[in-house]
């Protein structure tokens, strides 16, 4: 435990992603309205364990799980942060994982590897591991797995969902094409994967969700703030989906601004778009 703590004080960590920053930031833009951080819930319904490791890359990697106490559907979620691929935790998904687990998901927040500490493609292996974790430790198949994240972590979603079998795609706000009209992916895309586009083109085509969706993409559902830079290639990515004849949906949430799922008053409705997917995906399933 030593060793796992010195090593982790020395990963180098962007900790400026918090709730509360992104509440000043967020009032400064909405002066009239009354914007406040999500706080944790704790519900009774919902047993948190905190802290797991579910990979050692050299040092451990941590994960926090939220399990149903009674009522669990057979269904997990694995719900990935965003940051900007260098900043952010699983603590920032507490109330969305708590939401989720009272609704009988069991949900798993893992900490990846941000670009501080390692490039892509680390991340999505990391990921991709803690979705084969999920199946060894609590006997639930990927294909019943919902992989969903924001931001950052929602293009993380997309492209794990369009590369791994799982069940469906909730992509909050996350960029779809790294290269696109619609993208603004700069400086911090770059020293996430490596290099800029001209640098390493094939990488940034290659770590696109745009790229890999087919005819085998599961159903997808795509929460969207104002900006539509956040979820370039989302449209070309629903096309396929619809040609295809999988569900596929978006949602707006009017004037929101990035980062509207840790607040209020948008919390709300992406939960509610959020359960109103998975329970047709689970009735689909069924």
């Amino acid at each position: 435990m030593l060793k796992s703590t010195i090593l982790l004080a020395q990963v180098p960590r962007d900790t400026s992603y918090t709730v509360d920053n992104t509440v000043k930031k967020v009032q400064k833009q909405y002066p009239d309205m009354e914007v406040e951080g999500v706080q944790p819930h704790s519900f009774e319904s919902v047993s948190t364990t905190n802290n797991i490791v579910y990979k050692n890359t050299g040092r451990d990697l941590m994960a926090n799980l939220f399990v149903p106490k009674t009522d669990a559907n057979g269904f997990a979620v694995l719900l990935i942060h965003g940051g900007g691929w260098r900043a952010g935790s699983p603590a920032l998904m507490t109330p969305i994982a708590e939401r989720l687990a009272e609704e009988g998901f069991l949900v798993m927040v893992p900490e990846y590897r941000l670009s501080l500490e390692s490039i892509y493609p680390a991340a999505v292996n990391d990921l991709k591991d803690a979705i084969s974790w999920v199946e060894d430790n609590h006997g639930i198949p990927r294909t019943e797995i919902v992989i969903m994240g924001c931001s950052a972590g929602g293009q993380l979603a997309a492209l794990i969902g369009t590369t791994t079998p799982v069940m469906a795609i909730v992509d909050v706000d996350g960029v779809l094409a790294f290269k696109h009209p619609d993208s603004e992916e700069g400086a911090v895309a770059a020293q996430w994967l490596g290099g800029n586009y001209n640098e390493i083109p094939k990488v940034w085509k290659e770590a696109s969700a745009l790229t890999h969706v087919s005819d085998n993409t599961p159903p997808t559902l795509f929460l969207a703030s104002k900006y539509p830079r956040f979820l370039a290639g989302r449209q070309e990515y629903m096309k396929v989906l619809q040609n295809a004849g999988t569900f596929t949906e978006v949602k707006f949430l009017n004037d929101a601004p990035h980062s509207f799922w840790l607040l209020t008053p948008w919390f709300e409705p992406t939960m509610n778009y959020t359960i109103d997917f998975l329970n047709r995906v689970i009735n689909t399933e069924d």
